[in-house]
């Protein structure tokens, strides 16, 4: 059986019908998932490279959680400002990262466009530093997880402290805790495990590791640099 299959949309923009292509759900199975739930696939076939539909009529590129339909203000706004420079190419059939990366940024820059939810925005972005996650490229994907990290902020500010909103407070510790702001990340991990109210076991579960995790790095980091200081003190010592 092949990895892909075959499916129909129409597009939400120009109306125009085409075709896309997804992963079965029996290839969906990650190998290792990271902390901030990225996951790894076997075989090549990575389901996160076709998440993003783009129609090769207009270019209009979206996601399954994205806006079913659009105004007609919308739509002009997508031509005037996207969909003008677009030429026609099909996306739909197997990608490679870098036509996965090329879909993402689409979606982004027609979601900007459109005025899309944060919410949808957030995932984009995080996708798209995980796709830099792949590629390696250490640099890039920080920088667009902090883009990520901004817009799902905007989402907690906007939706208001919903018990719901639990995967994503640890996803506000998680992404603080992947560009280096560490105490950001522990007070988000700890408000979850400190909130009796959040009944959510496995993301308690999660920060609460991930707390454990920093407090154990930032101390192990203070150690190291109270080891490196006594060379010095000690000749400091023996001088006088």
């Amino acid at each position: 059986m092949e990895p892909l299959y075959q499916t129909n949309v129409n597009c939400i923009c120009c109306e125009m019908p085409f075709s896309t292509s997804r992963v079965r759900p029996s290839f969906k199975k990650a190998i290792s998932t990271d902390t901030d739930f990225c996951g790894h696939y076997k075989n090549g076939v990575n389901p996160d490279y076709y998440v993003v539909r783009v129609c090769p009529a207009c270019g209009f590129a979206s996601t399954e959680n994205g806006m079913q339909r659009l105004t007609e203000n919308q739509k002009k706004l997508y031509f005037d400002k996207v969909g003008v420079k677009w030429t026609t190419r099909d996306y739909g059939g197997e990608r490679e990262l870098p036509q996965a990366l090329a879909c993402y940024k689409l979606a982004l820059l027609t979601a900007q466009v459109t005025g899309e939810k944060d919410r949808v925005v957030a995932g984009i972005l995080h996708h798209i530093a995980w796709l830099y996650r792949y590629e390696g490229n250490q640099e890039e994907e920080k920088r667009f997880l902090r883009f990520a990290l901004n817009s799902y902020i905007k989402v907690y500010e906007t939706e208001g402290e919903d018990l719901n909103n639990v995967r994503l407070m640890y996803m506000l510790g998680e992404l603080n805790n992947r560009i280096g702001e560490r105490n950001e990340a522990v007070k988000w991990f700890s408000r979850i495990v400190n909130d009796k109210r959040i009944m959510d076991a496995a993301m308690i579960r999660a920060s609460r590791e991930q707390w454990q995790a920093i407090r154990e790095e930032m101390a192990a980091e203070r150690m190291g640099l109270d080891d490196s200081n006594e060379p010095a003190e000690a000749g400091r010592t023996a001088a006088n």
